[in-house]
């Protein structure tokens, strides 16, 4: 069984996900309503939202026959943070890059002239 990152990233993966995802997060759907963008079928839309929905980032209700979808942000969160910890490492990484360049391309102090610099 994978863990819950994981699977977030596994379901996330997919563009059609993806934009499922994005129609959500501006309110409810039918999976109806969240099938129209795409050219595939309610069932193969429906495989998608099971997916979406085993990994955590949809919910499900009933009201009639209609279906009605919600998004999840917790595992949303959740990946956010992980990912947060690599931002912030290779920005810094980044930061001590850019001071490294920025000595190494100052002239030298006091000492001889640099040798590959053309004298104008």
């Amino acid at each position: 069984m994978a863990d819950p990152l994981s699977t977030t990233f596994a379901a996330l993966a997919d563009p059609t996900r993806r934009a499922i995802l994005a129609r959500l997060s501006s309110g409810d759907a039918t999976v109806g309503e969240l099938a129209e963008p795409f050219a595939m079928s309610l069932p193969a839309i429906s495989k998608h939202l099971t997916v979406l929905e085993r990994a955590g980032l949809v919910t499900k209700s009933r009201d009639g026959q209609r279906r009605h979808c919600r998004i999840s942000v917790a595992p949303l969160q959740d990946a956010t943070s992980w990912l947060e910890l690599y931002r912030r490492h290779w920005e810094e990484q980044f930061d001590s890059l850019g001071e490294y360049l920025a000595t190494i391309h100052e002239p030298p102090r006091g000492g001889r002239p640099d040798p590959t610099q053309e004298k104008s």
